[in-house]
């Protein structure tokens, strides 16, 4: 018997809230998980499966919807760990998390770690994260995913680690599981030259992937994921109604594990990375699968808003579904906290002598050309705040090109023109904005008539018409300036920091091919 469609009519979809979702959908499926009650126990631990971690069911309101699979007892051997990420915990000089998935219900899971692959003394037991997805639509079927994280705290500085994740069964300690070992370096204890990548906008797909392998030939210490992770939600409209298919996150973290096994790949959320299911806020899902650091406005609800230093840049994640015009089913869901906590924390990076450089990423769109245009509601918020504390560098996605603006002050002022090449200095020029959304997904454009404009093919242009969206939803038309390198064509970030007397960062976007499309210097007090 087919699974009957629960899509909420657009006509009713087009005005809820995130929270509004959720609750309908708990409703929807409440009946069924009534018959599935009992299942939790085995889950969390209750059969003696899944045990050393908390063994939480993330199915939101309605544990009972909690896969009942683990009654079946299956040789830990024969299950393999897949789609182990890194994250940074608060101070990435100590601590460091590591996440993976099972596919099937394992004992005792853990984690070994030490300075020496043949020497993984230290033994770890993993938490559990069980995340249950009913049916949403006559073509999906229900899905349960095992989702395993080991917190490592008390590391040594600037230290090479070698780790493996296993279960009764699968002891990657063992000769013949040595191939499944990563590894990782932490924070340095002071300041010195390191790299570290970003791009937005992902997806799953042989350019995504391709992606990935152009980024670990970088050597980053970390990267920088500005949203719309894998898009298992597939419309993004913070609808109930977008189609969402849970196994997408599957494929995601197997695709991404080359590089996120042994870089830290530190995430925040996008429009797509809101699914109603799992929470009132829809970030149920997130806190499942990943673990970063719990030092924002509210770690449990906004799971991908917090701050890092890395040697003398201090780097600050923002949920701009929180404070977006254009897209507002979790507009205003932290009550202004979140840009409270920016204010604050902002002041705090700033004062701190070590450190030289402030990078802020998010989602939606500061400043850009193409197709989603500008967010107003991210202006308002918080550009006053990022010029305040002289912020040098803000990264997004939303937008699937390359664009790079000139340095700017106030409301898309020019302080200094950047061109290809060109040196800034945010103390005196203002902030550069970066759209760095093509990481693989499908691409945008720009406007009609408007020509790329990137290094070997610059095409300046005197203006840009374009638009910003308003707190009535409306796109407002803007004839603008500042639009200096626009690409469309797949790429990522790539930012070399040197530390010292003269400090400075190097930017560059590097395309598909491996070839350079931009690159300028953020430089501050020395232009």
């Amino acid at each position: 018997m087919d699974t009957p469609d629960v899509g909420i009519p657009e006509r009713l979809a087009r005005g809820m809230s995130m929270p509004e979702q959720h609750a309908h959908l708990r409703r929807k499926f409440a009946r069924r998980t009534v018959l599935a009650s009992g299942a939790t126990a085995a889950v969390a631990g209750g059969t003696g499966f899944l045990a050393g971690g908390s063994g939480a069911a993330y199915g939101g309101q309605h544990p009972a919807a909690a896969p009942a699979r683990s009654a079946v007892r299956v040789d830990g051997s024969v299950v393999a760990p897949f789609g182990r990420h890194l994250a940074f915990g608060a101070d990435p000089r100590t601590q460091m998390r590591v996440s993976w998935q099972v596919p099937l219900p394992v004992r005792a899971p853990f984690l070994r770690v030490g300075l020496k692959p043949w020497e993984l003394s230290r033994k770890i037991p993993a938490e559990v994260r069980a995340l249950h997805t009913p049916a949403l639509s006559a073509k999906l079927p229900a899905v349960e995913q095992l989702y395993l994280h080991a917190a490592l705290d008390g590391l040594r500085p600037g230290t090479t680690y070698y780790y493996g994740v296993g279960h009764e069964g699968f002891d990657p300690a063992a000769p013949e599981r040595l191939a499944t070992l990563g590894s990782f370096r932490t924070a340095p204890a002071r300041p010195e030259r390191f790299v570290f990548t970003a791009f937005g906008d992902q997806g799953v797909g042989y350019d995504a992937l391709a992606n990935d392998q152009l980024i670990l030939g970088q050597n980053p210490s970390f990267h920088l994921h500005a949203g719309d992770l894998c898009y298992a939600d597939s419309s993004g409209k913070g609808k109930e109604s977008d189609t969402y298919d849970a196994r997408v996150w599957d494929t995601f973290l197997a695709q991404t594990e080359s590089v996120a096994k042994s870089v830290p790949w530190m995430v925040t959320t996008g429009n797509h990375d809101m699914e109603a299911w799992y929470s009132p806020e829809g970030y149920g899902g997130q806190a499942a699968r990943w673990s970063l650091p719990e030092n924002g406005p509210d770690a449990k609800k906004a799971p991908g808003v917090y701050s890092f230093v890395y040697g003398n840049v201090g780097v600050i994640a923002l949920d701009a579904n929180d404070v977006s015009y254009e897209i507002p089913a979790n507009r205003g869901y932290l009550d202004g906290r979140q840009t409270g906590w920016l204010d604050e924390r902002l002041g705090e990076l700033r004062a701190r002598e070590e450190i030289d450089f402030l990078v802020v990423f998010f989602h939606h769109c500061m400043y850009s050309t193409s197709t989603h245009g500008s967010d107003g509601g991210v202006r308002a918020a918080w550009l006053p705040l990022l010029q305040r504390h002289q912020v040098d560098l803000v990264v997004n996605g939303h937008n699937h090109v390359y664009e790079r603006t000139d340095a700017l002050r106030g409301e898309g002022e020019i302080g200094r023109r950047l061109p290809v090449g060109g040196s800034t200095d945010p103390t005196r020029d203002g902030i550069v904005y970066v759209t760095a959304g093509g990481a693989g997904k499908d691409l945008y454009g720009f406007p009609a008539g408007v020509e790329d404009s990137y290094e070997g093919r610059v095409r300046d242009r005197e203006s840009v018409l374009t638009f910003h969206w308003t707190t009535s939803r409306l796109p407002d038309p803007d004839r603008v300036e500042w639009s200096r390198v626009r690409y469309t064509g797949f790429s990522f970030l790539a930012v070399e920091v040197e530390a010292g007397a003269a400090p400075r960062m190097k930017v560059s976007a590097l395309a598909a091919n491996g070839e350079r499309v931009d690159h300028f210097e953020i430089a501050r007090g020395r232009n």
